[in-house]
């Protein structure tokens, strides 16, 4: 597979997107429902923990090559599209956010739904930026079990055909990731680069031509398209789709697109059944020295909307808790589990207020229409 080579900046470009689509829930219990516009929600990602509690210090992100990023769930908002000029436009877009956690690395279990029970912190961050540096992350880490893998077991260093040694090596460990090339000639010529679709963008591959195309049916070929990642129906899985807008709302049929894309291209979509994320625990150690902490890790940790408080510092940052208190976590079968969501008091009042009056209504007019029953036997009488 192809290396995902994705720049600092492209991180830190997402900030922007990210500030603008959170929103204040403590009061909703449907999440996807949320509208981005509440003031919370813009100042959210603006805070962020700071060294001894000073608001002009640095970010402190030391501390985080001690811990390792566990995905916990995804889910959509919808805010009014700032970029709708033709009338074609979508107006209202989705925004994806992703959660996850940074649990200590001797105790984050890639088995666990929750990863850790302790000395952790949750975030939420875009889902294009959590995709960078998840991705980023990933291919460092794997990168690095290459070589290890290679060094010790492969010996092709006195092979006749080197290549050809370490790609059968890599095949037979079931470590396909670490094959750049296919010795053997089976690689694509338009082959789908994963990284081109972190976020929306047109497909860029080729199209097919439709049935009976002539010179006079325009350029003959299927209409173009747009493919982004998006979270999956259950929450607990980021996968791609095909759209037919340039903000990946409007999906292309009722299949999330993975109808439209075969028809259109001959392929089957990548990444449109299986999950682009996993929810195993990625280390955010460096590679080189255990001392540092990866750039991908403290660049989404820099950006994302925080909930310390049961990391156990002395100046937890706690302004994204009562945000995420209402988004649901992933489970091992793919369906979510609501997280521990504020309640609203006032609805519950007048739910509890309608309920007792609708009972006391039925009640009365129970006893009005015995009582009109009864004078209506009593006149016949």
């Amino acid at each position: 597979s192809n290396p995902i080579w994705l720049t600092k900046n492209y991180i830190k470009m997402k900030f922007t997107l990210l500030a603008s689509a959170i929103a204040a829930v403590t009061a909703r219990v449907e999440v996807s429902e949320v509208k981005a516009d509440s003031k919370f929600g813009i100042d959210l990602l603006s805070k962020s923990r700071r060294v001894e509690g000073n608001a002009d210090a640095a970010v402190d992100t030391t501390w985080v090559a001690g811990y390792a990023l566990k995905f916990q769930g995804c889910h959509h908002i919808s805010q009014w599209n700032a970029e709708a000029d033709e009338a074609e436009d979508v107006k209202i877009e989705s925004v994806r956010l992703a959660r996850f956690r940074l649990c200590p690395i001797d105790t984050c279990s890639s088995s666990s739904v929750k990863g850790c029970g302790s000395g952790y912190g949750d975030y939420i961050v875009d889902m294009d930026t959590f995709l960078a540096s998840y991705l980023e992350n990933k291919e460092e880490v794997e990168k690095n079990q290459c070589e290890q893998y290679n060094y010790y077991n492969c010996n092709c260093d006195n092979a006749d055909d080197e290549e050809k040694c370490e790609y059968q090596c890599y095949k037979s460990a079931g470590m396909d990731y670490c094959i750049e090339n296919d010795i053997y000639g089976y690689e694509d010529e338009d082959e789908f680069e994963l990284a081109n679709y972190l976020e929306c963008a047109q497909y860029g591959g080729r199209r097919r031509k439709l049935d009976g195309a002539n010179e006079n049916a325009g350029n003959g070929y299927y209409n173009e398209m747009y493919i982004g990642p998006y979270c999956s129906n259950q929450g607990g899985a980021i996968v791609l789709g095909a759209f037919t807008d340039d903000t990946c709302t409007e999906f292309a049929d009722s299949e999330g697109g993975k109808t439209t894309f075969y028809t259109t291209t001959g392929k089957v979509l990548p990444y449109s059944s299986d999950s682009i994320v996993d929810t195993s625990c990625w280390s955010c150690q460096d590679e080189e020295n255990k001392y540092y902490a990866k750039d991908t890790c403290t660049q989404v940790y820099a950006t994302a909307g925080k909930c310390e408080t049961n990391l156990g510092t002395s100046y937890p940052n706690t302004n994204a808790c009562s945000y995420m208190s209402g988004i649901k976590i992933a489970g091992t079968n793919g369906i979510i589990n609501s997280g521990a969501g504020a309640s609203n008091k006032v609805a519950s009042a007048f739910i509890g207020i309608f309920s007792i009056s609708f009972v006391l209504l039925g009640s009365y007019v129970y006893y009005l229409k015995t009582k009109l029953d009864r004078g209506k036997i009593n006149l016949s009488d």
